[in-house]
């Protein structure tokens, strides 16, 4: 009984807390046409303070929609455009000398911001890339001998292109594993896209202003940690990152030689986090199984690696999840 009234609680500041969500969503939709999974994404990166890859075709409003979900956010934004002849320090920053006072100084790099655009991540070398992954996961930058902490929220929002090979370099499997999800967009309907051209050739696109501060997302992320998660779901988040591993235990026994390795367990964190943000946006105190189903895909397809069977099978991670999310038994 004590635990009911909990969650009845919980519901009523999940509904005080939450007005920003519809704000941020009306916001996005005032810019963006459908693409209402991306918008849900990066809602769900942004409350459960994780990283997003998007990934999808040119030209399908990537970087459109993480532009304007900061535009809406009294906060900082910053765009790094990832080249092959970029260096570390162009993303972190450097030390520079200054004659004045005879001594070298840090000069903060665009990663100094709330939210960072990493456009086109896979354009750039492993090297590059590796400068991302403290402040990925520390949310910290060192420089020289210095170590610096990053605004808080924090968030880097990746884009790569899936279609184009040539000059571009596949992200590391450590990389791929801090993002928490990793978001495949597709290509708009045909009412959205007939929509897209009469706002396009109408003339500009519709400013937006702020409607939420960094205080009240961080607020909104206190909140989310509250969400409760019964131990049958926390099973469930088990059974199936379990499943990723060992696919002979959950009688897929077909899937053993397509699949190189499973989720780690920042795929069952990740799952846990993911499934909670969804149930706050969805307005509701407690994670049921559906919410884990809704954001299964998303945080595990970067996770399984495939053998080349599978490769040569043209079996993807995606079907492999989908077998998963239909055998592992629902609770």
């Amino acid at each position: 009984m004590a635990e009911s009234i909990d969650i009845r609680e919980l519901n009523i500041r999940i509904e005080q807390q939450s007005g920003f969500v519809t704000n941020l969503v009306t916001g996005m939709d005032q810019v963006i046409v459908g693409q209402k999974h991306l918008v849900e994404s990066l809602l769900i990166g942004l409350l459960s303070d994780g990283n997003i890859l998007l990934e999808g075709v040119p030209g399908l409003a990537k970087t459109l929609a993480i532009k304007t979900l900061s535009q809406l956010i009294d906060a900082t934004y910053s765009r790094i455009q990832f080249t092959p002849d970029l260096l570390p320090a162009d993303v972190t920053g450097t030390m520079i000398y200054s004659q004045k006072d005879e001594r070298f100084q840090v000069k903060q790099g665009p990663v100094f911001a709330n939210f960072v655009l990493a456009d086109e991540i896979n354009r750039a070398p492993a090297k590059v890339q590796s400068a991302l992954l403290e402040a990925m996961q520390e949310k910290q930058v060192t420089i020289g001998k210095e170590t610096f902490d990053l605004p808080t929220p924090f968030l880097v929002m990746a884009t790569q292109n899936p279609i184009e090979q040539e000059g571009t370099y596949p992200l590391p499997e450590a990389q791929m594993d801090r993002f928490m999800l990793k978001v495949v967009i597709d290509y708009p309907t045909l009412e959205e896209e007939k929509r897209i051209i009469r706002e396009n050739i109408a003339g500009k696109l519709p400013e937006v202003k702020p409607v939420a501060t960094a205080q009240e997302i961080l607020n909104a992320r206190n909140v989310v940690r509250e969400v409760y998660i019964d131990e049958k779901i926390e099973q469930y988040i088990a059974d199936i990152v379990f499943a990723t591993r060992y696919p002979d235990r959950y009688g897929l026994k077909d899937m053993k030689d397509l699949i190189a390795y499973g989720g780690s367990p920042r795929a069952s964190i990740n799952l846990a986090k993911a499934a909670r943000a969804y149930a706050f946006i969805k307005r509701r105190g407690y994670v049921v199984p559906e919410d884990v189903r809704a954001v299964a895909h998303d945080v595990l397809r970067h996770r399984i690696g495939l053998t080349y069977e599978a490769e040569a099978s043209n079996v993807t991670s995606e079907e492999i999840v989908s077998k998963i999310i239909n055998k592992v038994e629902v609770p």
